[in-house]
């Protein structure tokens, strides 16, 4: 229900805000530029010094008097009475037109409205291209987040209700722990079925040991693998999509300049073992090895300083 109230309440807002015009965008602009020049609370009828019930003579006479005041001639070198100037005309315009008059009064009586639509600011501030890529990957990146929040909560509510279900097998209702290691099957939800034994099994089961309070899933290799809470993957910045692409980037990037390296320490290697199998070198060969045996002994010397922490890597890198 409440879902429902909340989805017509949208609806409504921005039934309302479409319907705003360009004319009302218009007088939304004049109101904020007359209230920035002549002071908050400042209005188009309390500026000309006429009630909002004035007539149409009322305001012709009101405009010639305040725009003799504030005639650019007559006010030479004041800041701002260009705009000042300009700005008299447009509201001038507003209320000698009926239609305008109206649609002013309406904001006059009711207030202008704080959110004026997307399409408004949009038009008045037009962000670059790069702050509307900020603030879209601020936007799905945190949407991301959200997501990997509510699948984490899910995953530990699963994982808590199988590691109960499992206990509740092995230890019967009174739920008190029993010594040695207990087999069971726990359902894990889903249609009725037949299992491999032929028994008839409710929903889909999984084989678990229950050895004191810890629970493991059994394998069926033999393996047990501990299942607590912290099986659930906890949500994590660090795995939303612009944080991953910068880190694969980077990645890549240094990647690539570790392979050259390891190209370089080869050919490096490969350079010095050909001097040492030189005369000059004065070490010799034993007559008695291969070219395959001379290739292991390389091959074990640089996994050697791989394991040592040297600058090899190549040797255990897995791609």
């Amino acid at each position: 229900m409440r879902l429902f109230v909340f989805i017509a309440s949208l609806a409504v807002l921005v039934t309302v805000v479409s319907a705003w015009t360009k004319e009302d965008h218009e007088i939304f602009d004049l109101v904020g530029a007359l209230e920035g020049a002549e002071g908050k609370g400042t209005t188009f009828y309390s500026w000309l010094d006429i009630p909002s019930s004035a007539s149409l003579s009322q305001i012709n006479k009101a405009y010639r008097k305040k725009s003799i005041q504030l005639h650019p001639d007559k006010n030479p070198g004041v800041k701002g009475i260009h705009d000042r100037f300009a700005r008299l005309g447009v509201i001038a315009t507003i209320l000698r037109d009926t239609e305008g008059r109206k649609r002013y009064d309406f904001f006059y009586k009711n207030g202008v409205p704080k959110w004026r639509g997307t399409g408004y600011y949009y038009a008045r501030f037009r962000p670059g291209l790069g702050t509307v890529f900020v603030f879209l990957t601020f936007l799905t990146s945190g949407l991301q987040y959200l997501v990997q929040r509510l699948n984490y909560t899910r995953d530990l509510a699963k994982i808590e209700q199988t590691i109960r279900d499992a206990r509740l097998a092995a230890w019967g209702q009174k739920m008190e722990p029993l010594q040695g290691k207990r087999k069971v099957k726990v359902n894990l939800g889903g249609g009725a079925r037949v299992d491999d034994e032929g028994n008839y099994v409710n929903g889909r089961t999984i084989d678990m040991v229950v050895d004191g309070d810890q629970v493991y899933i059994f394998d069926p290799s033999g393996d047990h693998h501990l299942l607590d809470t912290g099986s659930a993957v906890r949500p994590a910045i660090s795995r939303t999509w612009f944080i991953v692409l910068v880190s694969s980037l980077f990645q890549k990037i240094t990647g690539r300049k570790d392979e050259d390296i390891d190209k370089e320490d080869d050919k490096d290697a490969i350079e010095t073992d050909d001097a040492s199998d030189s005369p000059a070198s004065g070490s010799v060969t034993p007559s008695g090895a291969s070219e395959a045996e001379s290739k292991h002994d390389l091959k074990a010397g640089r996994a050697a300083v791989a394991m040592a922490g040297g600058r090899r890597r190549k040797a255990v890198r897995k791609r």
